[in-house]
């Protein structure tokens, strides 16, 4: 069934699984699925929310069971299942944790792949790509779904994601350290994104995806170049180019959605979702073309976005833009950080948003993203009992659906 803009709305959250004794991976999520249904699946039907494994057998990831138009209560819904998931893993002496990356992970020792279903598609993408890198196997996130009918709503969508999604990592960043180090970057999740598939460069292209406006153009621009440069490796003809394709968002037309995989995980899901509902009342101003016609959000070139993107994933809100043109497609007309436009778009959209999602974005706008939190409770000391001892306050937010407040 084909849905219309902004009607049903999808959201997949992925959490890592982190023994209670040595806080580092733990691998199990096969016994986690044992535990649920009494045998190994990686997908499991948990009413309005499913669970499900891929690639890396530390990482659940839950997602709304089919499209949904409800948001106002998905945290909620959400919060239930990571409670149930922390009882079931509690005599395997695992709980979750939440944000975009471990801390302390070395991914180079502790990646393990998922062994059961789709393992004959992992093994391949891990003899091509070498998935043990940290932009495999440590790099936690939301995507979040959006519909489209027909070319005609693709085109709008397409054109309003490609505007909005080099300035999301400033609400969303959760991946500032690496290996016990500060990275310099406070969406590092989206530096090892950019070059986790170096071997094949088609497949995430520049992240921001190309002009693109209907089905034919995307298949040629996007598609048709990723499948030749994918065929001498999959001799057996088993990757799907939707699969295969990486970028920051991603078009689905098995589904007739387009996929933003640019946000990292919260530390709880309340703030996931307030974020989501933030992205998706900016989405429908830029789609209405209140702001800026269709065609001037069209015009804007990859390279010309994807520098704006570079530096948000730097810095997040801290981020000065001073692309003039770009401040002009949000009817802005002089130079400000990515913290300050967020403020203003949310100043435009706050109507459409209810008190109680209000509350956790003006908490989240006025405190930062959760990188700045985060490394403003390290507090220069990146010593791994410091370490740990933050990372163990996210686990009990996410454990108790709250916000992170250093």
């Amino acid at each position: 069934m084909s849905y219309h803009l902004f009607e049903v709305f999808g959201i997949e959250l992925e959490y890592m699984l982190v023994n209670k004794n040595s806080l580092k991976v733990a691998p199990i999520v096969d016994e986690l699925m044992i535990a649920k249904t009494g045998e190994i699946t990686s997908d499991v039907d948990n009413g309005k929310i499913e669970w499900s494994n891929e690639l890396v057998a530390h990482v659940v990831e839950l997602k709304t069971n089919g499209p949904t138009a409800d948001l106002e209560d998905l945290d909620r819904l959400f919060a239930e299942n990571i409670k149930e998931i922390n009882q079931l893993l509690k005599p395997l002496n695992t709980f979750l944790w939440p944000t975009a990356s471990h801390p302390l992970m070395l991914p180079e020792a502790e990646m393990k792949l998922w062994q059961h279903s789709y393992s004959k598609i992992y093994a391949l993408y891990n003899r091509i790509f070498d998935c043990r890198g940290h932009g495999w196997s440590n790099v936690q996130s939301m995507h979040l779904n959006l519909p489209f009918y027909d070319d005609g709503e693709f085109e709008r969508l397409h054109a309003a994601v490609r505007i909005l999604l080099p300035i999301i990592p400033a609400l969303s960043a959760s991946s500032p350290i690496f290996e016990g180090k500060d990275t310099g970057y406070r969406d590092a999740r989206m530096l090892v994104y950019k070059t986790n598939q170096k071997e094949i460069p088609e497949m995430t292209g520049k992240v921001i995806p190309e002009q693109g406006f209907s089905r034919e153009e995307y298949f040629t621009r996007i598609f048709e170049p990723i499948n030749k440069a994918i065929k001498p490796h999959d001799t057996e003809n088993i990757l799907d180019h939707h699969f295969l394709n990486s970028r920051g968002a991603i078009a689905r037309f098995d589904r007739n959605a387009i996929e933003i995989r640019v946000i990292d995980i919260q530390e709880c899901p309340a703030a996931d979702i307030a974020i989501a509902i933030l992205v998706i009342e900016v989405l429908k101003v830029l789609v209405s073309e209140e702001l800026v016609s269709l065609e001037d959000q069209k015009a804007w070139h990859e390279d010309d976005l994807v520098k704006i993107f570079d530096n948000v994933i730097k810095d997040a809100e801290h981020t000065e833009i001073n692309d003039l043109l770009f401040l002009n497609l949000f009817d802005i007309e002089k130079k400000c950080t990515a913290g300050e436009l967020w403020q203003k778009l949310y100043a435009r959209v706050k109507h459409e948003i209810s008190l109680k999602h209000q509350g956790t974005l003006e908490f989240l706008l006025n405190n930062g993203s959760l990188s700045t939190r985060i490394l403003k409770a390290v507090n220069r000391d990146f010593s791994e009992e410091n370490l740990q001892k933050i990372y163990l306050k996210l686990g009990d937010c996410l454990a108790e659906n709250k916000l992170f407040k250093p």
